[in-house]
């Protein structure tokens, strides 16, 4: 169920009300719960089988710690259940093709064939048979689950900062796995912490009437984001990523930099989204974006882009390899594994890999360079911003490709400075232009303005208006679903 549908505004206007009716009994665990396993089911009902075995297995690893000293074989159990399904689900078949390529290469007489998962429908078929129920599941050999990576990380660092003593038992099964699948960030994040999101799932939460015109002002612009920028850039950058061998230097440039905007405007656009919903709810879900292109080096933009993963990675991966405690090199090494890691979360294939390297590269560089005063008293702070932003725009051409060959060909296209259109330079100063007109404007007392009732109002009556009368119907899925 996507955001920017007819179907969840349907969904939201049958649940929204009677949770303000029962929000303050205790009906109100039971009706979020059940709305978010409606949203997620909606998609495929077998999802369900996965995130309620993941919730089960880590509440039952924390009971379990609970009420013994001996804590790390629970803690064992959820982190190897944990990855266990994320590495069938979502790389398994990259581990049998990367090692039936291997086989390959050495002439070994051996392949692995590739995951199967139909016992899942086969499953969920019987169930349905044994109900009663005319439905069946179709049948299918593999799937990667809508947000597997996000909720298996969310209930994951439950278990994690329960044994480091950082938060509390939560006794109440049905309040944990809410914890688990509130639907608003359920499938793209925000990736929650039990600290900051299990709290105000207790009591009655107090909704004000600043609480809905702020949430549905989030909405407003999430949606806009989605449906009037990022599915426009989408149009440009899709054709052209998906056969650059047809196009020359501008057209792959422009359409890199307009990539780099079309994520930003999605993935922003849906937390913005899930924040409205949540705000509207009477919840607060952690902010995940924070103007990442003004960053002025790839540490300043991690702390900006995907803050919720950022963090989770830091706190969860950095830290435990020793963070930056153990000397130059040892602080380096713990950087470009992270980095590594994270652009393997993203994805199995070997442009996210690559990608995380690039980024890890770009950590280390920037790094060095604001270690130089020449650097951090001489260099202008746009030519910071425009060094960050090339280097994250040259990751993204890995991010983006198909594969690893046609991102080495976009690279080396651009790099060639070949204009066959004599028109794509305008469009490309007109871009760099847009991005210093966004930046000025979020630097500057501008900002203000737009905090303004009577601006905000005018804003989401002009974002509606113009979605209603020129945007066409979108059933586009957010680019982080994927992951």
């Amino acid at each position: 169920m996507l955001f920017h549908t007819w179907t969840f505004l349907l969904f939201f206007a049958v649940f929204y009300p009677v949770y303000l009716l029962i929000k303050g009994t205790r009906l109100k665990l039971p009706w979020l719960l059940t709305a978010s396993y409606v949203f997620y089911g909606w998609w495929n009902p077998v999802y369900l089988i996965l995130i309620v075995w993941a919730t089960t297995v880590d509440y039952l690893a924390v009971v379990g710690m609970a009420r013994t000293r001996w804590k790390k074989p629970w803690l064992v159990l959820s982190l190897l259940n944990n990855l266990s399904l994320l590495g069938f689900f979502k790389y398994g078949r990259f581990v049998v093709e990367n090692l039936n390529s291997l086989a390959a290469w050495l002439g070994l007489p051996w392949t692995l064939a590739d995951p199967d998962v139909r016992f899942l429908s086969d499953a969920v078929n019987s169930l349905m048979y044994g109900c009663g129920l005319d439905y069946s599941v179709p049948a299918f050999s593999y799937l990667l689950p809508v947000g597997i990576s996000f909720y298996v990380f969310q209930s994951m660092s439950y278990t994690i900062d329960y044994y480091r003593g950082k938060v509390q038992f939560e006794p109440n099964f049905v309040r944990y796995a809410t914890f688990v699948s509130l639907f608003p960030q359920l499938v793209a994040g925000p990736i929650e912490r039990a600290s900051h999101l299990l709290p105000q799932l207790h009591g009655t939460p107090q909704i004000t009437r600043d609480d809905v015109s702020d949430g549905v002002f989030l909405f407003v612009v999430g949606l806009f984001k989605k449906v009037a920028l990022a599915d426009y850039l989408a149009r440009y950058v899709d054709p052209i990523y998906a056969s650059p061998g047809d196009y020359q230097a501008a057209a792959l440039a422009l359409a890199t930099v307009a990539f780099a905007w079309q994520i930003y405007f999605d993935f922003s656009g849906y937390t913005d989204m899930a924040r409205g919903i949540g705000r509207m709810m009477g919840i607060r879900l952690m902010l995940n974006f924070y103007h990442p292109y003004l960053a002025t080096g790839l540490g300043d933009f991690w702390q900006r882009w995907h803050i919720s993963l950022s963090t989770w990675f830091k706190d969860y991966v950095y830290i435990p390899l020793g963070g930056n405690r153990h000397g130059e090199f040892n602080t380096y090494r713990n950087m470009v594994l992270t980095m590594v890691i994270s652009g393997l979360w993203h994805g199995a294939m070997w442009t996210f890999v690559i990608w995380g390297a690039v980024h890890a590269a770009g950590r280390v560089l920037t790094r060095a360079l604001e270690g130089t005063p020449f650097y951090q008293d001489r260099v202008p702070r746009l030519a910071k911003q425009l060094l960050t932003f090339a280097i994250v725009c040259f990751a993204w051409v890995f991010f983006r490709a198909q594969n690893v060959a046609d991102a080495w060909l976009i690279l080396r296209r651009i790099a060639s400075c070949e204009l066959a259109d004599p028109a794509m330079p305008l469009l490309m100063a007109g871009l760099v232009a847009a991005i210093w007109v966004y930046q000025y404007v979020w630097e500057s007392r501008l900002h203000g303005i737009f905090q303004r009732p009577l601006v905000r109002v005018a804003l989401v009556v002009g974002m509606i208006v113009y979605i209603a009368a020129l945007v066409t119907a979108s059933d586009q899925a957010f680019i982080y679903f994927q992951f």
